[in-house]
């Protein structure tokens, strides 16, 4: 049986109590797999194959399984997982895609770079993803696909986005970036969308040792599309049907990420209990719902790239928890809507409230999979304590 945590339960040790708790910790994750990680590195060194290979379509092949998808596409981030997606569509100038208002630049910033236009949605309150019924407002004859994000591990309503996308014939492009394993219900992220789009930034719960990404989907023209895309349109080399990029993947990413994906269960199993250790360190402290809220789980298979908590004394906690050199993190401190390069856009202060509170009162707390309980009854206790000033 689990230990029930409280405030106090927890005795650290003597060197420990004051030490650090950074938001990360990368150095605890790859410390045991040292060994598996330079075997990784040594059997690309050997084989002499850099770019793609063999060693990125096995991995290819394993995280298709291990989402439940029929193709995916290793590329060089998750980014670029995003623009090639869209590419693949043929979305381009004088069309419209539906994006989230709080989300990661990228999301947005991919639309624009192929020429269309973000259309920009309000959020669910409760789970910050994009909330389906606004969205459904916001449709146009201009609209050429969604963009639904399933912020900080959670996913969207995938029941509701599938049945706006059939009612409107709109393709979903589902930015899986932090969901990977997320699900609703008895489905996945990344398979509802015509495409999905994965990061493999160094701290995503599974992260490759610099840039990596991922495009998944059902269809296999698609997935021959994507795959031409991804290396300059060319096929043969050298004979281009297709304007593309250089989406590729490098294989030492992709034997890194073989390497680690075995864990990946268990870390998601650990974040779990984190989570839950701070759900209940935080009802133990009892505080009202207008001085902290605490994440939201409407769909089941939440894998808390991040827990995030908010409140509207987010500045002065996060300036609190710095001080006693606890790792917190505001994602995302502007609303996408009201980024400087999207003015021409026209949406002012206002017009997306549920965004706008977000970016001014969401914060993250360390949640990786090696934190120590009493690490995270310091953090509560740190955070309960400071907001009690202001019942």
């Amino acid at each position: 049986m689990s230990r029930v945590p409280t405030l106090e339960s927890s005795v650290p040790p003597p060197a420990a109590s004051e030490a650090p708790i950074p938001l990360v910790d990368l150095a605890a994750q790859h410390a045991p797999l040292h060994a598996d990680l330079l075997e990784a590195f040594e059997r690309v060194l050997s084989s002499q194959s850099f770019i793609l290979g063999p060693e990125v379509s096995t991995f290819e092949a394993e995280i298709a399984e291990l989402i439940g998808v029929e193709h995916a596409v290793g590329v060089s981030s998750g980014t670029d997982a995003l623009l090639l997606a869209l590419m693949a569509l043929g979305i381009g100038p004088g069309d419209e895609v539906l994006v989230p208002a709080f989300s990661f630049f990228a999301t947005a910033g991919c639309v624009a770079r192929v020429g269309a236009r973000p259309v920009f949605v309000d959020i669910d309150p409760e789970t910050f993803n994009m909330d389906v019924a606004a969205a459904a407002e916001r449709v146009t004859r201009a609209t050429k696909a969604i963009i639904p994000v399933h912020l900080y591990g959670q996913t969207c309503d995938l029941d509701a986005l599938s049945e706006l996308s059939r009612a409107h014939n709109l393709p979903i492009v589902e930015d899986a970036a932090q969901a990977l394993g997320s699900g609703s219900g008895p489905r996945r992220a990344g398979v509802v969308g015509a495409f999905a789009c994965f990061s493999f930034f160094p701290t995503k719960n599974l992260g490759a040792l610099g840039d990596a990404g991922l495009v998944t989907t059902r269809d296999a023209a698609l997935a021959k599309r994507a795959r031409l895309l991804r290396a300059h349109g060319a096929e043969p080399k050298y004979h281009h049907a297709l304007i593309g990029g250089n989406f590729r993947l490098d294989a030492l990413q992709a034997a890194f990420l073989r390497a680690k994906l075995p864990h990946l269960a268990r870390w998601t199993s650990a974040r779990r209990e984190n989570a839950s250790s701070y759900d209940a360190l935080f009802a133990q402290a009892a505080l009202p719902y207008t001085l902290l809220r605490t994440p939201v789980c409407k769909y089941g298979h939440h894998t808390y790239h991040q827990y995030v908590i908010q409140t509207p004394h987010r500045d002065a906690l996060q300036l609190h928890l710095q001080r006693e050199q606890i790792g917190c993190e505001v994602y995302y401190p502007v609303p996408l809507h009201l980024q400087v390069c999207f003015a021409h856009l026209g949406q002012k202060p206002g017009t997306f409230p549920s965004a706008e509170r977000a970016a001014r009162e969401v914060l993250a707390l360390p949640i990786y999979p090696e934190l120590e309980p009493f690490q995270i009854e310091r953090v509560a206790r740190l955070v309960s304590d400071f907001l009690r000033q202001f019942q």
